[in-house]
Parts: structure tokens; C-alpha cells; sequence
């Protein structure tokens, strides 16, 4: 379990903990389930900036600015530069093994680019929708621990890796797809009830869910039909898409 806990904190936030002692399937199966709960301390700091911004008078747009960086800071920018190299790889158009060189290279192509702005674009909007409500950062911060549900859905069983290196080959296959469900369904729940409590409507959140399953889903189909199985950043571009869909759901 502490490994599990180690290797989720250690690979999705910017916290810095021990290495854990071993890293396998089990491991990684751990890691996997506790992502939205490894991320807490993120989206606290997430929640801490959104409420500040506007307690200090600042304008609703500055303040979902702010809560974006602080969250591509909170993972170090990592889950947005494995979806540009997951957008480079898939709309290259190459064979598999040259589409996971282009992933590889540290530049970013268009395809990357235009993914990039069009996803942080929509972040943006539908956070600025948030500030504007008295709840809005805390549904934020539920937002984006709910979304690092997407990695136990890419990494169900029968989901291989598309290399035997890196991250994709740590967690790929790791979890039930039932356990998988169980998380999403829990995350729904969490965002159902903070939203009852800001006395919002409390369906947004779970169709934000139902939107990041989609989106997910869709995405892992694509990267094992194109690539051959799924990569850390794949993984990392579900994490984003996800949290885009979910917070979009709650903006509505």
C-alpha cells in the first residue's frame, strides 16, 4: 500500500516523496486506484488559489487563469506535454513504431500545439464559469482529483502497452475494469454531493463523468489501434481529457 501511495504521488504531483522500494503490477494497481486521492494535496492548493484570487477582489477571469497554472504546476506540466506527444504520435499519420519516435522527441509538432490550446482553452472557460460561484473552486478542485480516475480506465486489463519501457508498460493492465468503474462511480458521487451542498444541480458533475468515460475510452481505443497499446502519455492525455470533460459538465 505505501508503495502504491509513493509511486501515485511521486509520478502525478509535483510533491516530492520516497522512491517506493518496488514497482510492479500490484504496485501499480495500487497507484492506479489511489490517483484522485494522491492528487488532494494539488487540488487543495488549486482550491486555496481560486478562493484567494477572489476573496483579494481579483477579476473571475484571473482567477481561473490562476487555478489552471497552479494546477499544470501542481503535476509539473507533465499529464499536458504527454497529450501533445499523444497528439504528435496519433496525428502523424505513421506507422506505429515511427508514431512512437515522434512521441519520443522533447519538441512538440502542430497537432500538439492545436491540442494544446484547444484543450487549456476550454480548461479556462469552464473554470471561469466556476469562479463566478460561490463553490466554484471547490468544484474545481473535485474536478481535477475525479479526473485521474481516467488512469485505472486506461490501464483495465486487456489494455496492453504499446513498449516494455516507460510508464505505459508499469501500469498497463493493471486493474479490473470493474474497479475502474467503481472509481468513476465514486467520483460521480463526490461531485453529485458537493454540488447539492453549493446548492447546484447536482446531475453536472456526473455527466461530466459520463462525458471523461467517453473521451477515454475513445482515446485508449485510438492509441491501441494506432500505437499498438497505450504509453505514459497516453496515460498522462487521459488524465487531461478527462478532467477537461468533467469540469465542462460542471460548467454547464
Amino acid at each position: 500500500m505505501l508503495d502504491g501511495w509513493r509511486l501515485a504521488v511521486g509520478t502525478l504531483t509535483i510533491v516530492g516523496v520516497t522512491p517506493p522500494t518496488r514497482v510492479d503490477r500490484r504496485v501499480a494497481q495500487v497507484a492506479t486506484l489511489l490517483a484522485p486521492l494522491a492528487f488532494v494535496p494539488g487540488a487543495a492548493v488549486v482550491l486555496v488559489a481560486g478562493w484567494t484570487a477572489l476573496a483579494v477582489g481579483l477579476a473571475a477571469p484571473v482567477s481561473a487563469v490562476l487555478m489552471l497554472a497552479v494546477h499544470a504546476w501542481m503535476t509539473r506540466a507533465i499529464h499536458l506535454d504527454g497529450l501533445a506527444d499523444t497528439a504528435d504520435g496519433l496525428g502523424s499519420g505513421r506507422p506505429a513504431e515511427q508514431a512512437l519516435d515522434v512521441m519520443r522527441r522533447g519538441d512538440i509538432g502542430p497537432m500538439g500545439v492545436v491540442t494544446l490550446v484547444l484543450t487549456l482553452g476550454m480548461q479556462a472557460a469552464c473554470l471561469l464559469e466556476l469562479a463566478g460561484r460561490p463553490w466554484g473552486p471547490v468544484l474545481a478542485a473535485a474536478a481535477f482529483c475525479t479526473g485521474r480516475a481516467a488512469l485505472a480506465t486506461a490501464s483495465r486489463r486487456g489494455i496492453p502497452a504499446a513498449r516494455r519501457d516507460g510508464l505505459g508498460a508499469v501500469f498497463a493492465s493493471c486493474v479490473s475494469a470493474r474497479a475502474a468503474a467503481a472509481l468513476w462511480l465514486a467520483g460521480a458521487a463526490v461531485l453529485a454531493a458537493v454540488s447539492w451542498l453549493a446548492g447546484e444541480v447536482w446531475w453536472r458533475g456526473p455527466v461530466g463523468v459520463a462525458l471523461a468515460v467517453i473521451v477515454v475510452v475513445w482515446l485508449v481505443g485510438r492509441a491501441t489501434t494506432r500505437l499498438g497499446g497505450i504509453t505514459g502519455d497516453v496515460l498522462g492525455a487521459a488524465i487531461e481529457l478527462a478532467s477537461t470533460a468533467i469540469l465542462f459538465g460542471l460548467a454547464l
